[in-house]
């Protein structure tokens, strides 16, 4: 078993426990988060759906992060995430989001976010937004299964005790 894999089993338990929906909005990992928690057997009995919002537009026209958030901080931002997981909320019924975006590579990095800047976002209905950066080493499928694998163990942590 993957440690994708076991992640995803033991948050599966615990949102099934805690009887709470998930949902996520995905940029850089293309939906990688998504597939991993339904490659879970029962994952329809909390996991709720997934945006992929790889460009912009998507990510105003699915999620109504504000075109003026885009251009002030750029997609790869805490501002953008926390706006992703908000829209997540608003565009569904889960209990929980978390949103993804960041710069994988090998292209698309600049002094100010390197190549492996990954932001984001974690929400629950009721809680304020909690929005983080990392710095992921590696090529472009490294810095991806990184996001996945942190946004999962953050998922358990931040949700593990409420």
């Amino acid at each position: 078993m993957t440690e994708l894999t076991e992640l995803s089993q033991r948050l599966a338990k615990l949102l099934l426990h805690s009887k709470k929906q998930l949902a996520v909005a995905e940029s850089c990992t293309g939906g990688w988060l998504a597939k991993c928690l339904t490659d879970i057997s029962g994952s329809s009995g909390w996991f709720e759906r997934g945006f992929v919002t790889y460009s912009n537009q998507a990510k105003q026209e699915m999620l109504g992060v504000d075109a003026a958030t885009l251009s002030e901080y750029g997609a790869v931002s805490e501002a953008v995430v926390r706006e992703m997981a908000q829209g997540v909320l608003s565009h569904s019924p889960a209990d929980i989001a978390v949103a993804i975006s960041g710069i994988a590579g090998p292209d698309g990095g600049s002094p100010g976010k390197p190549v492996g800047t990954v932001c984001f976002a974690f929400a629950e209905r009721g809680a304020d937004v909690q929005a983080m950066t990392c710095h992921f080493k590696g090529d472009r499928d490294a810095v991806r299964r990184n996001a996945v694998h942190y946004a999962l163990s953050q998922l358990l942590q931040l949700y593990s005790d409420g």
